[in-house]
């Protein structure tokens, strides 16, 4: 990756034309061929860029160009549709060089996959007495995040959301009226489980009779066993 405070003019032409007048400006050229051009603003946002595939040329200015003060030219050409930027460079204040090496990628906490690992582990978050039937217990319509047996021999369906919504709650109505049609499954208790439940949710959760589980991710991370264990 480079990094690149310079004094600069932006020209992009292609799609739109736009112009970004003469300032002083973070430039970063990744290893992708991508370019990005930001202000001391704007949050994450760049003023303005050109993403991969592109080719990233340093050309000698003309004469008028070196006397409106031009030092260098950087024109950026898009492989695919032949849209180009041109940064017209006046100084350079700095101008850093960095491998960063391999990316692992992001890694999501609290995302829906891993709080069923949770709530399947640890059952009494739901409810006392509850044992684990399956995980992803399949219907045709979709899998059931959670199928569990309560002390009375009661199946219970459990959908797990990060943030529960309407849709939810509309999505466990369907795997319940479903799983009632199995004799052996029968009569199936419903609970709707998520960090946050809208109002509107739990007032529609209510009214069809399925209960609702606030859960508490970071409780149940601390309290997370791994399957590995000495003892």
């Amino acid at each position: 990756m480079r990094v690149v405070i310079a004094t600069c003019s932006v020209d992009y032409a292609g799609r739109l034309n736009a112009h970004l007048p003469l300032a002083t400006r973070l430039l970063i050229e990744k290893n992708d061929g991508s370019l990005l051009i930001h202000s001391d603003g704007g949050s994450y946002k760049p003023l303005n860029w050109m993403s991969p595939p592109c080719v990233i040329d340093s050309i000698e200015p003309d004469e008028p160009a070196k006397e409106a003060g031009v030092t260098e030219l950087w024109r950026v050409t898009h492989q695919k549709t032949a849209d180009t930027l041109v940064v017209s460079i006046h100084e350079i204040h700095s101008d850093i060089h960095h491998d960063l090496g391999e990316d692992p990628g992001l890694i999501k906490e609290g995302v829906e996959s891993e709080l069923q690992r949770l709530v399947a582990a640890q059952l009494g978050s739901i409810g006392d007495g509850l044992s684990l039937i399956r995980r992803e217990y399949p219907t045709a319509i979709g899998p059931i995040d959670v199928l569990a047996r309560s002390e009375d021999g009661q199946t219970v369906a459990i959908e797990i959301k990060r943030r529960g919504e309407i849709d939810g709650v509309e999505q466990l109505t369907r795997y319940r009226e479903l799983l009632d049609r199995d004799p052996h499954l029968r009569p199936v208790r419903a609970v709707f489980a998520a960090q946050e439940i809208t109002p509107q949710a739990r007032t529609l959760a209510t009214d069809r009779g399925i209960d609702c589980v606030v859960l508490d991710y970071d409780a149940l991370r601390g309290a997370d066993v791994p399957d590995d264990t000495l003892f």
